[in-house]
């Protein structure tokens, strides 16, 4: 059976595993350097974060780790539970849980997160990216001297960007569209900080339209371990960009894609066991 990856935060249960039982001698970072060693040979991690034990519990740690595939953490919880792995005594692995009343809608990754998961799947060579038009639309009012680069204040750099992200091996593209605003300070900043401000503004335009290309696009994964890729350019994914902003400033056109072939602004959701409604399983 394939199994489809997307480019969202993975805040399933079946992607998240439980691991408890930690030694208390080794620090929380060396032990999280040593569960990402040990977990990562499975697939590609999206987190893993170390918690100490309740104050009621034994001294020592838990951890929980996510996979962007369901299928690699089934492999890693079969392969590591009641293991030693780099500790003198087994630890506990289970798949995390949830009440299935609990429903969660599916979270962007931001464009680095979007690129890892790409040069995982599809090669560093495997994929690129074309910028169609890279546009300024800062409200900056008209002053006296024009050769000053100081803006006034209540001010805001905008820039839109569209791009298109290219996957020859597959045949396919996806277009992507951000908008960002950022507000400018007072004239006190100076002209290197507005220049500043408005080199970042241009960086983060490029940024979420990268994050939003790649939305569209669904990673394959069939059981023969080969990757084929589905373009769906309707898909319900939270983005923070305005449509009545970018309504009219750029109509970008796509065909029906092929759907098979070959193989911050941040949406990181900071984990707590309340949010994510997760429970440990009863063990026999």
């Amino acid at each position: 059976m394939a199994e489809l990856v997307p480019f969202a935060v993975p805040i399933e249960s079946d992607k998240t595993l439980l691991v408890w039982q930690l030694s208390s001698g080794p620090t929380a970072e060396a032990l999280h350097h040593s569960l990402f060693t040990a977990f990562s040979q499975f697939g590609l991690l999206y987190s893993v974060r170390v918690f100490p034990n309740a104050a009621v519990a034994h001294p020592g740690f838990y951890a929980v780790i996510k996979f962007y595939s369901a299928r690699a953490a089934r492999r890693a919880q079969k392969a590591c539970d009641r293991k030693q792995l780099f500790q003198k005594s087994p630890v506990k692995v289970r798949l995390g849980t949830r009440h299935k009343a609990v429903q969660h809608q599916a979270l962007a990754l931001n464009s680095s997160r979007c690129q890892e998961l790409a040069n995982y799947y599809f090669g560093f060579n495997g994929w690129s990216k074309r910028i169609i038009k890279l546009q300024e639309l800062s409200d900056l009012e008209e002053r006296e001297n024009e050769d000053s680069m100081v803006p006034l204040p209540k001010q805001s750099l905008k820039f839109f960007c569209a791009l298109e992200v290219m996957l020859p091996a597959y045949d396919c593209s996806s277009p992507g569209i951000g908008l960002v605003e950022e507000p400018v300070d007072k004239v006190e900043e100076g002209p290197l900080s507005f220049l500043m401000k408005r080199k970042t503004a241009q960086k983060l335009a490029i940024q979420k339209a990268l994050s939003d290309a790649f939305q569209k696009l669904l990673i394959v994964v069939l059981e023969s371990g080969k990757i084929a890729v589905e373009y769906r350019p309707s898909e319900d994914i939270i983005d923070v960009r305005c449509k009545e902003e970018l309504h009219g400033l750029i109509q970008v056109h796509c065909s029906p894609w092929k759907q098979y072939g070959q193989e911050e602004e941040e949406y990181l959701s900071d984990f707590s066991l309340e949010e994510e409604e997760f429970r440990l399983p009863e063990l026999d």
